[in-house]
């Protein structure tokens, strides 16, 4: 029989309500007693399964961006620009203002939540959303209905702006309703549908 003793909790369980705490309360306003408690774990088993602070932050943004914010890669998938644009702002609504889900987005938070000493839970972040613009971008160079006078790279910027700007807003208790009119405004300013560009 193998050694050791078998973990008394499951860590994909516990990795789900890491994740939680986190959105809700940002890197630096989550402790490590608020963890081992959402957890249901001591801190030696949360070293021991996922490392350190910091380490645990970075498993809860792989599991963010797979979990939560999975819309934002199958909105890459969407057969035109037009969807592609929508599914990611109407995403980022029901993400950050839907029922039942922390107010505002978990990268959005740390990247503008985090100190000097929590430097490499944001660049963490930072880096997590570079990679989604990165491939946003990428998918708008390869679309051959791209409004014309759009550059692909301002555009994938434009629309993280607006995602962000709707997280923050999330976060600072605007409504639903709200926040969805100005994401159905924003489209229709950005990608008119005429298919004229703005």
């Amino acid at each position: 029989m193998p050694g050791g003793r078998p973990r008394a909790f499951d860590p994909d369980a516990a990795l789900d309500r890491a994740l939680e705490v986190f959105w809700r309360q940002g890197y630096e306003g989550t402790s490590l007693s608020d963890l081992t408690t959402a957890m249901g774990i001591n801190r030696p088993s949360l070293y021991g399964t996922f490392g350190n602070k910091e380490e645990l932050f970075a498993k809860v943004l792989e599991r963010y961006v797979g979990g939560p914010g999975a819309f934002a890669a199958e909105a890459l998938e969407a057969p035109t620009v037009r969807e592609v644009a929508e599914r990611l702002v109407r995403g980022a609504v029901e993400l950050t203002s839907g029922p039942g889900t922390p107010g505002g987005c978990l990268n959005v938070k740390s990247v503008h939540a985090c100190g000097p000493d929590s430097a490499p839970a944001r660049q963490a972040a930072i880096d997590c959303r570079k990679a989604g613009e990165t491939a946003l971008r990428r998918r708008l160079e390869q679309a051959p209905d791209l409004p014309p006078g759009q550059d692909p790279a301002t555009l994938a910027r434009l629309l993280h702006t607006i995602t962000d700007g709707i997280a923050v807003q999330a976060a600072g208790g605007r409504p639903h309703d709200e926040l969805s009119e100005i994401a159905e405004l924003a489209l229709r300013a950005l990608l008119p549908p005429d298919g004229s560009a703005s």
